[in-house]
């Protein structure tokens, strides 16, 4: 064999694995950043349903104020009414991205929640409504939990607290850790 048709296989060769090598390296870097993007929009909806969630309970929480004054005004009573349904349907769309982008783990968190709210709004008596309500903050401590494991982000679950206690985070104690 001649010294050009050496140098012209080493060449090709030498190529090739050039080649193959930047189609593993671009391969790898097109999955890291479908695997960020996906973990970007799974954290936006899972951030969106909490927020969503906390706007609730604050609208919830003004119409209970405005319909305990002895003579409430119904024009403030509608007004709030009105924005607590907007919070609610705020919920309820927030929710669909959470079905859509989380896995099986996080949705069975949130039908978790779900069931825990329907339960919790349903309770007449106090002592009953409490305990339910502590359901409500178990089951919002799981949904949490369960982002945090997909997002592999152990702070979210650092930031709970017991219904009824002070500080922390907002809400009144109820589905808002």
């Amino acid at each position: 064999m001649d010294a050009g048709l050496t140098a012209l296989l080493g060449a090709t060769v030498g190529s090739l694995a050039t080649l193959g090598s930047a189609m593993v390296t671009g391969r790898a870097a097109a999955r890291s950043q479908f695997g960020q993007w996906r973990w970007q929009h799974r954290r936006d909806a899972y951030a969106n349903y909490l927020g969503a969630v906390y706007d609730r309970d604050v609208a919830l929480d003004a119409l209970r104020d405005a319909l305990r004054a002895d003579q409430p005004d119904l024009r403030d009573v509608d007004e709030k009414m009105e924005r607590f349904a907007a919070q609610v349907r705020g919920v309820h769309r927030a929710a669909e991205f959470v079905i859509l982008e989380g896995p099986p783990s996080v949705v069975e968190a949130l039908y978790g929640v779900v069931h825990a709210e329907d339960t919790s709004r349903k309770a007449a008596d106090t002592t009953l409504a409490a305990e339910r309500d502590h359901l409500l903050y178990q089951a919002m401590k799981g949904l949490r939990a369960a982002a945090a494991d997909v997002l592999g982000d152990s702070r979210m679950r650092v930031c709970s607290r017991a219904p009824g206690s002070t500080g922390g985070s907002p809400g009144g104690g109820r589905s808002a850790l």
